[in-house]
C-alpha cells in the first residue's frame, strides 16, 4: 500500500460525491465549496476599493501614486541609514527601504502579465521599470554602501547582532558587490545603464516567449484545423500539443510553434550579451560566476560536474527508455517510427498506463479541485495545525470575478497571510503556472508581523452549471507545486521581509514546492517509468550554462543543436529555436539546474522524514522549524543539513534523483509497506 493512499482516497470519495450530488445538495466545507462553484457575478467587483485593498488601484493612475510615495519614503531611509550610528538600526532601515520599493514593484510585477485590462498592464510596467531603475542606483550608492560597511567592519557590533541579522546585513552587501560597487564613477553608471537594459530586454523577450505563431490554412491539412484556434484563412498555433494522440498534430505544433524568429533571435542574444558584459564589469569571469554565488551549487563547476555525473548514471536508462517509446510509436505508425521531439510526453504517459496497468483514471479528468483544495486543507492542517479559509473579497479587491481569496489561519498562531487564487483560464493570461508575492513578511517597529500576501496563478478550466473543474494527475501535481511555494510564504517568520519566505536562493526556493509533489502523485506506481524530467531538464540546465558562461562564436541554435546531441538524444529539427520559447532564460538565468537540485533534496527530504508517515505533525513542526521558517535568512545548506543531519554531497544529490527511478529502490518500498 501506498503511505499517500489516506489522502489519494479523500481525493476521490469526495471528487466522486461532487459528481453524484445534485446542485442543492452538498457536503463539501467552505473552502470546497468555494473552488467547486462557478464564481456569481457582482456587479460592483471592479468598483470602489482597489486591487488588493489599495485604495489607490481603484484606477491606473493610482501607480503613479503609490509609486511616488514609495520613492520618497526611500529618499527619507536612504538619508537615515546613512546618517545613523552603526548597529542593528543600519539592517532594519535597510529592510524598510527594501519593504518600501518591493511592495510597490512585486504587486506592479504581477499586475503587468496578469490583469485583463492593456491599461492596468502598461501602468505595472511602467512603474516595474522606474522601480526598476530605482534599486539599481540605490545598489551603486557609495555613500548608502558606506553606512553599510561600517557595521560589518565593526567586530564588537556585529558579534552582538543575531544570526538573522548578521546574514542580512552581508546579503544586502553581496548586492552592492555584485552591481560594482567598487567601480569608479563612470563605470558605475554604466552598470546602472546596463541593469535598466537588461529589464527592458528582458521583458521583450518574455512577451515574445508565449506569443503565438500563425500560418496560412492552406499550408495545413483540413482535418487537423480543429486541433487549433482558426482566424480567418490562418491557424493559430500557442503551445506544442505535447499530449494529442495524433502525430501530425503533434509535429506540426513542435514545427510551427518554435519556428525560429530573427526579431527573438536578436533580443535573446542581446540579453546574453548584455549580462556577460555586466557580469565581467563587475568583476566576475561570465554571468553564471555572477548569478551563482550564494547558492547552493556555489560555482559553475559545481553545476556542470552535478550535471555531467546525473547524465552519466541515466544513459543506459534513457537509452531504454527511449527504444520502449520508439517501439511503440512504431506500432501506432509503422511507416514513420523515427523519434521525435515532439513524441516522448504522449509516449511515455502510453506505456506508463499500458506496461504497468494503471487505471485509466489516473490518465484522465479526475480529481475536482474542490477535492484538492480539500484535501490541501486536511494536509497543512495535519502537518501544520494550519487552515485555509474562504474570504468574502471586497469590491475592486480582484483583477478578474474567479479570483478567490484564502485566508492561512494557524490553530494557535492565528492568521498568518493571504493567498489569492487566480486558478483559471482567461485570454491573454499568460499560460503558465506562477507563484508570486505581492507583500513580504516582516516585523513591524510595534511588534505586530506584517502578514505576508501572495498570488497562485494557474490555467485550470472553469467549472460548469452541472460540473465543477476536473483535474488531471499533472494539474493537480501543479497545484500542489504552486501551493508548496505558498505555504513557504505563509509558514516563515522572518523578521526581515529581504528574506522573507521564497526570497532565498534558488536552487533551495524550489524544494518546498517539489516536496509538494510528493503528496500529490503516489511516486512509486508513477515514476515506475522514467517521465523524463531528469533527460529534458538536463539539456535545459547544460544549455542554460553554456549560454551564461564564456561568450562563443556561434549562435545560440548552434549551440543548442551542440547540447541537444549530447544531453538530449533525440534529433534536432531543422528551422525551429526551442531557444525563443525558454522563457525561463529570464527568471532563471544561469540557475535552471535549480530545479533538478531542489528535486534532489526534496528527494532526500521525502525518503528519510516524510515516506513512513506523510501527515505526522511531529515531522511537518520539523520541516517548518528547519526549513520553512527561515526563508533566506539562514545559509541554504545549513536547513538542508539540519533537516536531513547531514550534509549532502554532489554525488547524494545525484544518487537521490536516480533513485526516484530505481524500480530495485521502489520494490523495496512497497515490500517494506507490507
Amino acid at each position: 500500500m501506498s503511505a499517500y493512499n489516506p489522502l489519494l482516497r479523500l481525493l476521490r470519495a469526495r471528487s466522486a460525491v461532487t459528481l453524484r450530488l445534485c446542485r442543492k445538495v452538498t457536503t463539501w466545507s467552505p473552502v470546497g465549496a468555494a473552488f467547486n462553484a462557478q464564481a456569481v457575478r457582482r456587479s460592483d467587483l471592479f468598483r470602489k476599493n482597489g486591487l488588493f485593498g489599495v485604495p489607490e488601484l481603484s484606477s491606473t493612475e493610482g501607480f503613479d501614486v503609490i509609486q511616488e510615495r514609495a520613492l520618497l519614503e526611500t529618499d527619507q531611509l536612504v538619508e537615515k541609514a546613512c546618517s545613523s550610528s552603526p548597529g542593528a538600526v543600519t539592517v532594519e532601515t535597510f529592510d524598510k527601504l527594501s519593504d518600501s520599493l518591493c511592495r510597490v514593484a512585486d504587486l506592479a510585477d504581477f499586475i503587468k502579465v496578469a490583469h485583463p485590462d492593456p491599461l492596468y498592464r502598461e501602468a505595472a510596467e511602467k512603474t516595474c521599470i522606474n522601480i526598476g531603475t530605482t534599486v539599481e542606483k540605490l545598489n551603486t550608492n557609495v555613500e548608502l554602501c558606506k553606512s553599510l560597511k561600517n557595521l560589518l567592519d565593526n567586530e564588537e557590533i556585529m558579534a552582538k547582532l543575531d544570526p538573522e541579522t548578521r546574514r542580512v546585513a552581508e546579503l544586502f552587501m553581496f548586492d552592492f558587490e555584485i552591481s560594482g560597487i567598487h567601480l569608479d564613477e563612470k563605470q558605475r553608471k554604466e552598470v546602472v545603464n546596463l541593469n535598466v537594459r537588461l529589464l527592458d530586454l528582458s521583458n521583450k523577450f518574455l512577451m515574445g516567449c508565449h506569443m503565438p505563431n500563425r500560418i496560412d490554412k492552406r499550408a495545413l491539412p483540413h482535418h487537423i484545423h480543429q486541433h487549433f484556434i482558426n482566424e480567418g484563412n490562418y491557424v493559430q498555433i500557442g503551445g506544442l500539443h505535447a499530449d494529442a494522440p495524433d502525430d501530425l498534430v503533434r509535429e506540426v505544433a513542435y514545427r510551427i510553434f518554435l519556428y525560429s524568429n530573427g526579431e527573438m533571435m536578436h533580443t535573446l542574444e542581446e540579453l546574453l550579451s548584455c549580462r556577460n558584459k555586466l557580469a565581467r564589469l563587475v568583476g566576475y569571469q561570465s554571468y553564471s560566476h555572477r548569478a551563482l554565488k550564494g547558492t547552493m551549487a556555489k560555482s559553475p563547476d559545481t553545476v556542470m560536474n552535478f550535471l555531467q555525473l546525473l547524465t552519466d548514471k541515466l544513459k543506459d536508462r534513457t537509452e531504454k527508455d527511449f527504444e520502449m517509446m520508439k517501439d511503440m510509436k512504431t506500432k501506432f505508425n509503422p511507416r514513420n517510427a523515427d523519434l521525435m521531439p515532439w513524441d516522448h510526453p504522449y509516449l511515455s504517459g502510453v506505456i506508463r498506463a499500458e506496461r504497468f496497468n494503471i487505471e485509466p483514471s489516473l490518465y484522465s479528468p479526475y480529481f475536482s479541485l474542490g477535492a484538492c483544495m480539500e484535501g490541501l486543507n486536511s494536509l497543512f492542517m495535519q502537518l501544520f495545525g494550519v487552515s485555509l479559509l474562504a474570504e468574502q473579497l471586497n469590491a475592486g479587491e480582484v483583477w478578474s470575478e474567479d479570483v478567490r481569496k484564502l485566508a492561512v489561519v494557524h490553530e494557535t498562531e492565528g492568521l498568518l497571510g493571504y493567498i489569492y487564487c487566480d486558478f483559471f483560464y482567461r485570454p491573454d493570461k499568460p499560460h503558465q503556472d506562477c507563484h508570486f508575492t505581492i507583500r513580504g513578511g516582516r516585523l513591524l517597529d510595534d511588534g505586530q508581523y506584517q502578514l505576508p500576501v501572495v498570488v497562485l496563478m494557474l490555467n485550470l478550466p472553469h467549472p460548469t452549471r452541472s460540473a465543477p473543474t476536473l483535474l488531471t494527475p499533472a494539474m493537480m501535481e501543479n497545484l500542489f507545486h504552486e501551493m508548496g511555494h505558498a505555504m513557504h510564504s505563509m509558514l516563515g517568520r522572518t523578521r526581515y521581509q529581504h528574506v522573507t519566505g521564497t526570497r532565498c536562493v534558488t536552487d533551495f526556493a524550489e524544494v518546498p514546492s517539489i516536496l509538494m509533489e510528493y503528496f500529490a502523485t503516489d511516486y512509486r506506481v508513477i515514476n515506475q517509468f522514467a517521465r523524463h524530467y531528469q533527460t529534458g531538464q538536463i539539456f535545459y540546465a547544460v544549455l542554460d550554462q553554456i549560454y551564461h558562461g564564456k561568450p562563443q562564436s556561434r549562435s545560440t541554435t548552434d549551440i543548442l543543436i551542440d547540447m541537444q546531441q549530447k544531453y538530449y538524444g533525440l534529433p534536432y529539427v531543422p528551422n525551429t529555436a526551442w531557444q525563443l520559447r525558454f522563457s525561463h532564460l529570464v527568471g532563471y538565468g544561469a540557475k535552471y539546474y535549480s530545479y533538478l537540485m531542489s528535486r534532489a533534496v526534496a528527494s532526500m527530504v521525502w525518503r528519510q522524514c516524510f515516506h513512513k508517515d506523510p501527515l505526522s505533525r511531529e515531522t511537518g513542526e520539523r520541516y517548518r522549524r528547519e526549513m520553512l521558517a527561515h526563508g533566506g535568512g539562514k545559509e541554504p545548506m545549513l536547513m538542508v543539513e539540519g533537516m536531513l543531519q547531514k550534509r549532502p554531497s554532489t554525488e547524494d544529490f545525484v544518487d537521490a534523483l536516480v533513485s526516484d527511478l530505481d524500480p530495485d529502490f521502489e520494490t523495496f518500498i512497497m515490500d517494506s509497506d507490507g
